[in-house]
């Protein structure tokens, strides 16, 4: 049977014995299948809107502890996979983890490159779904203000950049072997926007993993080699210049037939109301109060 998994970080081993491993569409071993291919080096300066998620406190000092990616829609917001926002992954509600940070403008994650900015406020999507990983996305709110230029304008309902076929590329420090391999410095992988008839293919109604349309969209090479991995969660997929995707699931890592889904940014912008190709610079109501930190 297939295992799909949330693309969260893996704890470090020093942590495996007092810490969850990242949640699950449904019960299995943490692990990467197959070798990523295909990725490359990148600097952040040609993707300044890629951030990474940090808490040294959970996640040790190696790689300034990211556990997950995300990406600047506004000078305050950004936007994450809800999954990277568990107890299961923090070992704690978010506004209980006092040192979160978001990382911007760092290529290298032990650089002392860009800045590290506390988050005051999360939202986590209450439409989200841990089984189906429908709805998958969250919203932080930055204490400080990122430069204009690395905000990255969102793709609307029927825009091109959705087009099945579309070159992408995806960004992210994550695993770059399959096993446990995590990058310090970012990288990306270019990419295909797959129809919705391949992605129900891939991951059929009824099955672990439902691939729903509507919420969702998939993204890779029909052999395969090119994807997200673990610790690449809520990091962006870009099209045509503007953000489509936030990464969230998959069965494996870049195997043939199985492509990674991704949180549609289109469904992100109907739920909360943002207008069509803009970037954003609020939280919907109800949001989570988080410590700005020590």
């Amino acid at each position: 049977m297939r295992r799909p998994i949330a693309r969260a970080l893996a704890r470090p081993l020093i942590l495996a014995a007092v810490a969850a491993a990242i949640p699950l569409v449904s019960a299995a071993p943490v692990a990467a299948d197959s070798i990523v291919v295909g990725g490359f080096p990148v600097d952040v300066s040609q993707a300044p809107w890629t951030v990474a998620l940090s808490s040294r406190d959970r996640f040790g000092g190696t790689r300034a502890g990211q556990f997950c990616g995300g990406v600047a829609v506004g000078r305050t917001t950004v936007l994450t996979a809800a999954h990277c926002m568990g107890e299961d992954v923090l070992g704690a509600p978010p506004e209980q983890v006092r040192d979160f940070r978001v990382i911007a403008g760092r290529t290298d994650l032990l650089s002392e490159q860009g800045a590290e900015i506390a988050v005051r406020e999360v939202w986590v999507n209450p439409g989200y779904d841990p089984q189906s990983n429908a709805g998958d996305f969250a919203v932080l709110t930055l204490t400080e203000p990122l430069p204009q230029d690395a905000v990255v304008a969102m793709a609307g309902a029927g825009d091109p950049a959705y087009e099945p076929g579309t070159p992408a590329t995806v960004y992210g420090w994550g695993d770059v072997t399959g096993g446990g391999d995590y990058a310090r410095s970012l990288r990306a992988a270019r990419v295909h926007v797959m129809s919705d008839t391949a992605c129900r293919k891939a991951y059929p109604a009824g099955a672990d993993g439902t691939y729903l349309a509507d919420s969702m969209l998939c993204a890779g090479e029909e052999r395969g080699g090119r994807d997200a991995c673990q610790g690449d969660s809520g990091g962006p997929l870009v099209a045509r210049g503007k953000l489509i995707g936030l990464v969230s699931w998959g069965n494996g890592c870049g195997r043939a037939g199985w492509p990674g889904v991704y949180a549609r940014v289109s469904d992100v912008m109907r739920t909360l109301d943002w207008d069509r190709s803009e970037t954003a610079d609020s939280v919907p109501q109800g949001q989570v109060g988080v410590s700005p930190g020590r």
